[in-house]
């Protein structure tokens, strides 16, 4: 599944969109290009069953939604774990559930906890993963680290140990962000493009950070990678996040092209051979 990091972005208007979309048809555009998206508006509003399914219903059978935690979750937390965050995370999964568990159809691929750089690897941070991943359990959970703290062997296994994804980022290349490798914890992989923007990464904003459009070549670097992981797993996920007037669309349906191709290759030498 290849698709962007939300849809909904009044400069996609005119490089994506026909010009004068209006907000509430985004996503119906948005389908008839990809069948999986990110939600982003979760992280910063709590999401609710009925707004969701309002949301799914705008789309074809077999798109797929990957939800972004609350910030309450992963971003605006307490240092430790606590009643509020305990009913934080409640209220979320009450809602998101709406998409679908871990079992049967399903609109939802899974729940995307994306903790920032200050979330370091210490004694407090792993009990708090602990007791969140324990109370988002009745859905399918994706970690995305975004320091090199949590590069540990011990971190895959509990991981591995629990059947939650981790997050591949592909980031600039630049100290203590993690080294990007196609590694699978659970039955279902997840890569995300975030641009390699070295120059506003640290003190960009959110527009500024992922303003990055990709080469040709940067994207070749990891078809082989995702077709090893595609190999191993039930799924995989891939979501472009360099948003920023479209780029993300660009991306997306250019790596979409190298993955076709690169299997079209593989049809061709397989009849040669034969």
């Amino acid at each position: 599944m290849i698709g962007t990091s939300g849809y909904s972005y009044a400069d996609w208007v005119g490089p994506v969109y026909p010009s004068g979309t209006r907000p509430n048809q985004f996503l119906e555009h948005y389908a008839r290009r990809f069948g999986f998206t990110e939600l982003n508006f979760t992280y910063y509003r709590m999401p609710t069953a009925d707004g969701l399914q309002r949301i799914a219903a705008k789309t074809p059978d077999g798109f797929r939604f990957a939800v972004k935690a609350h910030r309450t979750l992963t971003h605006d937390r307490d240092a430790a774990w606590s009643p509020r965050i305990e009913r934080d995370a409640e209220r979320f999964v009450d809602a998101v559930v709406a998409l679908g568990g871990n079992d049967g159809p399903s609109r939802l691929h899974g729940v995307l906890l994306q903790f920032p750089f200050s979330f370091h690897y210490t004694d407090a941070t792993r009990r708090y993963l602990a007791s969140l991943l324990d109370a988002l359990s009745p859905l399918r959970l994706f970690v995305e680290f975004r320091n090199t703290d949590w590069s540990r062997a011990s971190v895959l296994r509990e991981l591995e140990r629990r059947s939650v994804g981790l997050v591949i980022p592909d980031l600039p290349r630049l100290p203590g962000l993690p080294v990007q490798q196609p590694l699978l914890t659970s039955d279902h992989g997840y890569l995300r493009f975030h641009g390699r923007n070295e120059a506003t990464w640290w003190t960009g904003t959110n527009v500024t950070r992922y303003d990055y459009l990709y080469t040709d070549g940067q994207l070749a670097e990891w078809v082989e990678p995702v077709r090893a992981l595609a190999d191993r797993a039930r799924t995989v996920a891939i979501a472009f996040n360099n948003h920023f007037e479209g780029q993300a669309v660009r991306n997306a349906e250019a790596f979409a092209a190298l993955i076709a191709g690169s299997r079209e290759n593989d049809d061709e030498e397989s009849s040669a051979a034969r």
